[in-house]
């Protein structure tokens, strides 16, 4: 589903990744870990199109991305990436429906089918009865849960999460965890997440281990019931 070969990056004189080679297949949850520095965030970006490679291809169901301009790699990215941070990103003026919706209204769909879908989204991860709420007004997991509802809104290919539980306590870590693939077996969705946590690395399909720019090598893991 999406594969990436040849991938490089330098920031000046450092180079950051050294020819990445990758393939995800949709309904798999892949980890990658490694050290500070190892390129974990550099290669979620490029992977996500935030970013260009210095050399290398990235092609997602047969759509290489990396030869779109960049109107149609934003409109790409809005409709078949969604993403999910360490601090949640959501915008404190919107209740968690209104920031739900946003993608959807990005891709120009209409304000009624926007809320709707945004709504199922929120009761699909138990958030229905905080859909009015701001921010403000919800806990760690809560605000976590509603941007993961806000990266699924519009169908994407893939989900990529950099450090999605780093900021979490505990117990709501350990739902983000199930979550992810609660939502992989009822949707099928794809997940590449960049973990430092050892735990959730153990639970996916497969770790990928980056050192200095390069994967040292590939975990797998039996399937997880």
């Amino acid at each position: 589903m999406i594969e990436l070969k040849g991938i490089t990056k330098s920031f000046g004189s450092l180079q950051v990744l050294k020819g990445i080679d990758l393939t995800i297949q949709q309904g798999e949850v892949v980890s990658i870990v490694g050290p500070s520095g190892a390129g974990k965030t550099t290669l979620l970006q490029i992977m996500g199109t935030l970013d260009r490679p210095d050399n290398g291809t990235i092609t997602f169901n047969d759509i290489s991305v990396d030869r779109l301009n960049e109107r149609k790699l934003a409109a790409f990215r809005n409709l078949h990436i969604g993403f999910v941070f360490q601090f949640h990103q959501l915008l404190p003026e919107f209740t968690a429906l209104e920031n739900v919706m946003i993608p959807a209204q990005i891709a120009g769909k209409p304000w009624k089918e926007a809320q709707q879908h945004a709504m199922e989204t929120l009761e699909l991860l138990g958030l229905a009865e905080r859909a009015s709420h701001k921010p403000n007004e919800l806990s760690g997991g809560e605000k976590q849960r509603v941007a993961v509802a806000r990266a699924l809104i519009n169908h994407p290919s893939v989900v990529l999460a950099d450090e999605p539980s780093g900021s979490l306590d505990s117990k709501n870590k350990e739902e983000l965890h199930h979550l992810f693939f609660e939502l992989r077996d009822k949707l099928q969705q794809t997940f590449v997440i960049v973990t430092h946590d050892e735990g959730l690395a153990k639970l996916t399909d497969r770790t990928i281990h980056l050192v200095d720019g390069m994967i040292q090598h590939t975990t797998h893991y039996p399937t997880n019931e």
